[in-house]
């Protein structure tokens, strides 16, 4: 796990609209956040990106719902989408007023 950890902080994508525009997009921070949630600091990655656990837990519910197809899974993900657009718009916003 370490080599991957290692890997990945080697090879960070940067963002493109803050190397052309100046200012960080929504997005900003996934890749770290991830990172620290593989070493095992979830409190540094939720600070990094809040949305990366649901959108996560998202993408497990949605594998489960395309395999298994569960009855009420399409508007389960609805909401779950919802949510998460929530939360990155929330903390996108916060982020760009501090």
């Amino acid at each position: 796990m370490k080599s991957i950890i290692n890997w990945l902080e080697q090879h960070l994508q940067p963002c493109f609209y803050k190397e052309v525009l100046g200012f960080e997009c929504p997005g900003c921070g996934m890749q770290r956040s991830l990172i620290e949630l593989l070493k095992g600091n979830l409190i540094q990655s939720l600070k990094l990106y809040p949305a990366l656990l649901p959108i996560i837990i998202l993408f497990i519910f949605l594998i489960l719902h395309l395999s298994f197809n569960l009855k009420k899974g399409a508007a389960i993900l609805k909401y779950m989408f919802i949510g998460n657009i929530s939360i990155i718009m929330i903390s996108y916003f916060i982020k760009l007023t501090h």
